[in-house]
């Protein structure tokens, strides 16, 4: 029978403990990940609750937000708010979440 240093033996336990807080912190990540990206293509909530008929159209948003200086590069309706995907000032990307009954900014991501 051979015989198994304390070294060894401590280099195992020591071992298997950082692989399972590893793990355990890889697995939070993951987790921390879908939740976000959940988030990321929506408010979570509306932007407003006057009825459809009276949204502006998508050209009307993206004209309105071009005007405050964007570039939108691309813009929807979904969720009762217009989501628009531009340029700020500065060249950065951003997410607008806009108003769809007057083209006021409610969010930005």
């Amino acid at each position: 029978m051979a015989k198994i240093s304390s070294f060894k033996m401590a280099a195992g336990i020591f071992g298997m403990a950082a692989l399972v807080k590893i793990s355990v912190f890889a697995i939070a990540l993951a987790m921390l990940g879908v939740a976000s990206s959940a988030q990321a293509g929506s408010l979570g909530k509306q932007c407003t609750a006057a009825p459809n008929n009276q949204w502006l159209s998508v050209e009307a948003l993206q004209s309105k937000v071009e005007a405050l200086g964007y570039k939108v590069q691309k813009a929807e309706l979904k969720n009762a708010c217009g989501e628009l995907y531009a340029l700020d000032k500065n060249g950065n990307r951003v997410e607008l979440f806009v108003d769809p009954t007057n083209g006021q900014i409610a969010d930005q991501r």
